[in-house]
C-alpha cells in the first residue's frame, strides 16, 4: 500500500538522494546533471505550490512528486508536475499512484488541466503511463532534449483536460471524472 502526503523539510534527505540520481544522469530532466543541493531544492520544493511524497508499506520515501502552474496569470489554470520514483520501487504502481494523486490534487487546487512540457521521446515508460493516464500527445519538438547519451532527441508535450462533476447528492463535493 502506498501513501501519499505533503513534503516536510525532513523528507529533503531522502527526497535529494532520490531526485538527485535522476537529475544527474541526464536522461529525463532538463536540469543541469551538475545541479547543487540547494538549486534542486528551489525547482523541486520552494517554487512549486505544492510537493509531495510517497510513502511504502515500510515507511521508506520512495517518490516525491510537486505540481505548479505551468504559466503565470492568464495560463494558470493549467497545472505541471513533475514525478520521480527511487530506483529500488520503480515498476510497482508508485509513478501511477502518483499520478492519480496529483490528478486529484490539481482539481483541489482549481487547476482545469495538466500539461507535462518536455516528455523525452525515449522514456517510454513515462509516455506509455501518461497515456494510460489520459493525457495525450499534442506536439513533437524536434531534438529539443539534449539526452546525456543520446545526444538531442525529441521531445513530446502531452496534456489533459480535465472534467469536473458535481454530485446531486452531495452539492459539496466534487468528484474528478
Amino acid at each position: 500500500m502506498i501513501k501519499i502526503r505533503r513534503f516536510e523539510e525532513p523528507d529533503w534527505i531522502i527526497v535529494w538522494a532520490i531526485i538527485e540520481k535522476v537529475f544527474r544522469s541526464g536522461e529525463t530532466y532538463p536540469f543541469s546533471p551538475d545541479i547543487t543541493e540547494n538549486d534542486a531544492h528551489k525547482v523541486w520544493i520552494e517554487v512549486p505550490t505544492a510537493t509531495f511524497v510517497a510513502i511504502d508499506s515500510n515507511n521508506e520515501i520512495v517518490g516525491t512528486y510537486y505540481i505548479k502552474p505551468n504559466q503565470p496569470t492568464l495560463g494558470a489554470h493549467v497545472c505541471n508536475c513533475g514525478y520521480i520514483v527511487a530506483e529500488k520501487a520503480q515498476r510497482k504502481g508508485i509513478a501511477s499512484a502518483m499520478c492519480q494523486h496529483s490528478q486529484k490534487e490539481a482539481l483541489s487546487l482549481g487547476f482545469k488541466s495538466m500539461q507535462y512540457n518536455l516528455v523525452v521521446s525515449t522514456n517510454e515508460t513515462a509516455i506509455r503511463l501518461w497515456k494510460k493516464h489520459g493525457f495525450e500527445i499534442i506536439g513533437t519538438l524536434p531534438k529539443a532534449f539534449n539526452h546525456k547519451s543520446l545526444g538531442f532527441v525529441d521531445a513530446f508535450v502531452m496534456y489533459k483536460w480535465k472534467r469536473y462533476r458535481i454530485p446531486a447528492n452531495n452539492p459539496k463535493g466534487v468528484e474528478y471524472e
